[in-house]
């Protein structure tokens, strides 16, 4: 499933949410003028889970090796893997950026990339491989969509068999039906390679941001959120009526 676009209007202009969109799309095009080097920086960039618990024994606490952790989030693998992450973050991150205000969102988003990283970084702690990309924040934001908007409609691409169908679905059915995916996917990576989930698709990442989001949403909405989303709802059955 793939969404297009929900239905809930923005109720102020998503300045962090496209901030951090631009940031990433600059990143990339800085990666690509790398050309060869481009592996070269994602492994000097990217967060590998063995290189940093490495440098923890020898220095605990070391700020440097921190770097790699927030860098990793703004790198991503390719064309493709940079373009659905993105998406996602436009289509869901200005309605979560909207009950959070601009500034809490900006820590919100950081805090679950945070959380994310370390997350994946339990389910293989001795990977040498790179883990790059947004996805792990980006789950974050999915998780805190999910608790502040799950009445929401998500106009989706569904395919079945052959063929592909536009449906709406209920923002809960989307994001639950997502994350159990995740969760999934990420328990058989872990029992196919015998409790080390190295290489492939980062899902534990997924998992513990979309956990984490969940969490802290309860910490990072404004007060009058509410009131913000009844503001919003009723914008939204403006738009509804003929004519």
């Amino acid at each position: 499933m793939f969404p297009l676009k929900d239905n809930i209007p923005a109720y102020r202009l998503p300045v962090v949410n496209t901030a951090i969109i631009v940031v990433n799309v600059i990143v990339f095009g800085v990666q690509l003028g790398q050309g060869p080097e481009m592996e070269s920086l994602i492994r000097t960039f990217g967060f590998i889970p063995a290189r940093f618990f490495a440098d923890q024994e020898r220095h605990f606490l070391d700020a440097a090796s921190f770097g790699p952790v927030f860098a990793s989030m703004f790198l991503h693998g390719g064309l493709f893997h940079l373009g659905a992450n993105m998406w996602m973050l436009w289509i869901f991150g200005d309605n979560v950026e909207d009950c959070m205000g601009h500034g809490r969102y900006l820590v919100f988003y950081l805090l679950c990339g945070l959380i994310s990283v370390f997350a994946q970084a339990w389910s293989a702690p001795a990977s040498t491989l790179p883990l790059v990309g947004a996805s792990g924040a980006i789950s974050g934001v999915l998780g805190a969509y999910l608790l502040t908007y799950p009445r929401a409609r998500v106009l989706t691409l569904v395919p079945i068999f052959i063929l592909f169908y536009l449906i709406e679905l209920p923002a809960f059915f989307f994001l639950g039906f997502w994350i159990a995916m995740q969760f999934l996917q990420g328990y058989i990576q872990l029992v196919a390679a015998d409790g080390q989930a190295d290489g492939g698709v980062a899902w534990w990442a997924h998992v513990g941001g979309f956990g984490s989001g969940a969490l802290l949403v309860l910490l990072f909405r404004q007060r009058d959120w509410r009131r913000t989303l009844t503001r919003r709802e009723k914008k939204v059955e403006r738009l509804r009526r003929p004519g």
